[in-house]
């Protein structure tokens, strides 16, 4: 049967219909009931994506989950610790990818194990993301370190250029990890949500995401050990309603200001719900 441009132009309109019912459901159905966790998160923990503010007709607001890993660097490079998306945690290993599904049993047979090993296709997991734990404290305790040593080499080699250079740049590190890098760290990860939930049942300490994992080898002091790199969430931007933009919107749109400017500060409450979606409740902003 030949279609009209009339019926075509009704079958595009009824499919693009049938999709937004099917999103609206899936909406309504995560923010149904009590939500699975609620957090309040900082400007250090929710930043707009690089491209936004380049947009100047752009007619919404997203906002980015900031979240880290500490890879037993955390808190020793200003750089580092700039983007946050992802990394290789020293927690995940052998055993827990053995828990996570992965075959690890032939990757120390050969150097084809090894690479079969690692072209593994990523595996969607549920990561636990803790706010101002204990891996934030260690992150900012080995900046400290990290800062100290450097001012000690410093001080011993008062004319060198080099070592101040350094020492300033452990300075920055330190005073970034003090006052603007996320707070948010990965610190588990399982295929049990229930389980999960039992394990961490502080909900606005703790949320529960979905996200991927991709089979990787880690070295560290010239040893190789089966891991993992957490390479992305499942929900990585997050919609800004209409209703709670005033205020927020023009401090990040400022040239000067971004998600960890001072100039942006504000407190957001993320609720997640029973798809382990997150959406944003409330905002807050001080001046």
């Amino acid at each position: 049967m030949k279609l009209t441009p009339l019926k075509t132009l009704a079958a595009a309109g009824a499919l693009i219909l049938l999709a937004n019912v099917v999103a609206l459901t899936g909406v309504y159905f995560n923010r149904s009931g009590e939500p699975e966790a609620r957090m309040k998160l900082s400007q250090r923990e929710l930043g707009t994506p690089w491209d936004w503010s380049a947009v100047g007709d752009n007619s919404g607001l997203v906002l980015g989950l900031n979240w880290r890993v500490n890879d037993g660097h955390a808190g020793e490079n200003f750089y580092a610790d700039y983007g946050y998306h992802g990394g290789t945690p020293e927690w995940l290993d052998e055993p827990r990818m053995k828990a996570l599904g992965f075959d690890t049993a032939p990757v120390g047979e050969s150097g084809e194990a090894r690479r079969r090993f690692e072209r593994s296709l990523p595996r969607e997991v549920l990561l636990v993301l803790e706010l101002a734990g204990p891996a934030w404290q260690q992150a900012r305790q080995r900046a400290r370190q990290n800062a100290a040593r450097h001012e000690a080499a410093r001080l011993a080699n008062a004319d060198s250029k080099e070592f101040a250079g350094k020492a300033k740049q452990a300075q920055d590190a330190l005073q970034s990890e003090e006052t603007r890098n996320s707070r948010l760290f990965a610190i588990d990860a399982g295929l049990d949500r229930a389980a999960l939930r039992a394990k961490y049942p502080d909900r606005s300490r703790f949320l529960i995401l979905k996200a991927k994992l991709r089979p990787t080898l880690a070295t560290q002091d010239k040893k190789t050990r089966v891991s993992a790199h957490v390479s992305e969430l499942a929900v990585r931007r997050i919609n800004v309603p209409h209703a709670l933009r005033p205020g927020l919107e023009p401090a990040l749109r400022n040239p000067r200001s971004n998600g960890r400017d001072p100039d942006a500060k504000f407190e957001a409450t993320v609720a997640v719900g029973q798809r382990l979606e997150p959406w944003i409740e409330a905002i807050s902003v001080s001046r």
